[in-house]
């Protein structure tokens, strides 16, 4: 094990850190107050349509496809800015950055996030996350399809995970076995699933919120 951290943390972005369902409910109610329902309900279709394309959602991307079929509304171009410049420091879940200062007082933390390679990364910047971890950020298209890029760059003898999304945490778990621990917060609409919660087995640990774990010890997230 010569040469690897004692132990890594991984900590996903949307419904982990941030309440990325509130970020969308203000997305919409913009939509519909400046463009009217009717773009809204365009707009989202494309944005859904790249879900299941992609795997996450591309805000960006689903402009650049609205634009193509409305080439003329240059009121387009107020809508980018309303997305580039969202507050998302005010969507940040309580106690979300203090969450992060302790993980990082026990060992090398790392946001490890799905995204596209320009909204995401603002959200990161913008929402304060990315200074909490002092840049470690790692953003990619599947994440759990990235996992021995990850450990390329941050190896280690043990990580531990937290992410919202049961699926992500159970392929880690296949594939790390037991040198990860699991960490499931309960927010945000996947996690509240039934269909979800049903269809994978359970992480190591669950909490009912992200800032539940400052009351956790570094023993409680290794010992499992």
């Amino acid at each position: 094990m010569s040469g690897r951290l004692p132990v890594v943390f991984l900590v996903d972005v949307d419904d982990t850190l941030l309440e990325n369902d509130r970020v969308q409910n203000d997305l919409r109610e913009h939509l519909e107050h400046e463009f009217g329902a009717a773009c809204r309900d365009r707009y989202w279709t494309i944005l859904e349509a790249l879900f299941e394309e992609l795997g996450y959602r591309d805000y960006l991307g689903a402009l650049q496809r609205y634009r193509i079929e409305h080439p003329t509304d240059i009121r387009l171009l107020a809508m980018s800015s309303y997305l580039v410049d969202y507050p998302f420091a005010d969507r940040l879940y309580p106690g979300a950055l203090e969450v992060l200062n302790r993980l990082r007082s026990w060992g090398q933390t790392v946001i490890l996030s799905d995204g596209d390679v320009v909204f995401q990364p603002r959200k990161v910047e913008r929402s304060g996350i990315s200074g909490a971890v002092r840049g470690h950020v790692l953003i990619y298209i599947h994440k759990e399809q990235a996992l021995a890029d990850v450990e390329r760059r941050y190896p280690a003898e043990r990580y531990v995970m937290v992410d919202d999304k049961l699926r992500i945490l159970a392929a880690t778990k296949k594939a790390w076995g037991d040198r990860v621990t699991t960490v499931f917060p309960r927010q945000g609409k996947f996690a509240n699933d039934p269909e979800v919660l049903a269809a994978y087995p359970p992480a190591d640990v669950t909490v009912e919120r992200i800032g539940d774990l400052l009351s956790y010890e570094l023993s409680n997230l290794r010992a499992v």
